[in-house]
């Protein structure tokens, strides 16, 4: 082998260890980023509708509410509680595992604080005795991967803290309409979705109230949308299914 044949060999091996490197560190640096700081999310049930959509993709931010162990990847037990922990605040979208099964992810709105009291009453939620403010406003109106329009009553809630949005109650009576009044234990949150009429959350024993270890981060983002049925890769299908209202729009 001449010696201008060992220099080539020497930078064409040179070559594939720097991009070997180069691959190393960008899934290290993806690695620290979906750990410490964003990770993404797409909805897939119609839970937090008219706030959240099936289709809809999210960045959810980790350091919101500081890191647990369900912040990391596999979420080893290698210590309790939060740190750095940060508290959600009233009306926040929130994910976290779900308390009796750490393997699935849910995404709901904080409704009750430690120590609040919390009860539905005809379809009204009541925080601490009073009900929280609700007003009608115009429906809405959906349409199915069959084609068919669906109209769904839409009410503005207003909690508190005055944080508003909107929610889905197609009757007064349904299964979680009326409740008891749950007492919020301290280190735990109160969670409901949006669709109130079709949403397991804290008004469930399934899911019950959330401790604060189980919380992975507050929605930030909603930066990529496609309609219901087709698969957020499927970019030859874009200029047709993209929901193009709801890119980049803030969750605040």
């Amino acid at each position: 082998m001449s010696v201008t044949d060992e220099k080539k060999q020497a930078a064409s091996g040179g070559g594939i260890a720097e991009a070997v490197k180069v691959v190393i560190h960008a899934l290290i640096l993806a690695v620290l980023v979906r750990t410490l700081l964003f990770q993404p999310f797409n909805i897939p049930s119609g839970s937090m509708k008219e706030t959240l959509l099936i289709g809809d993709y999210l960045f959810v931010s980790k350091y919101a509410y500081g890191y647990s162990r369900f912040s990391l990847p596999f979420a080893p037990d290698l210590f309790s509680g939060r740190i750095w922990a940060g508290i959600p605040e009233r009306g926040d979208i929130a994910v976290f595992k779900l308390p009796r099964d750490s393997s699935t992810d849910y995404i709901k709105r904080v409704i009750g604080l430690p120590g609040d009291r919390i009860q539905m009453i005809g379809g009204v939620l009541h925080i601490n005795g009073e009900a929280v403010k609700r007003a009608r406003i115009d429906d809405f109106v959906e349409t199915t991967p069959g084609g068919h329009s669906i109209a769904v009553p839409r009410f503005r809630e207003t909690l508190p803290n005055g944080v508003s949005y909107a929610i889905l109650d197609l009757t007064p009576n349904g299964q979680a309409d009326n409740t008891l009044e749950f007492r919020v234990p301290a280190g735990h949150y109160f969670m409901m979705g949006d669709n109130r009429d079709n949403s397991t959350d804290s008004r469930f024993p399934s899911v019950g109230f959330v401790p604060d270890e189980n919380l992975i981060g507050r929605a930030e983002i909603l930066f990529f949308s496609v309609d219901e049925g087709t698969r957020g890769w499927e970019f030859w299908r874009w200029p047709q299914t993209l929901r193009y209202d709801r890119l980049f729009t803030l969750l605040r």
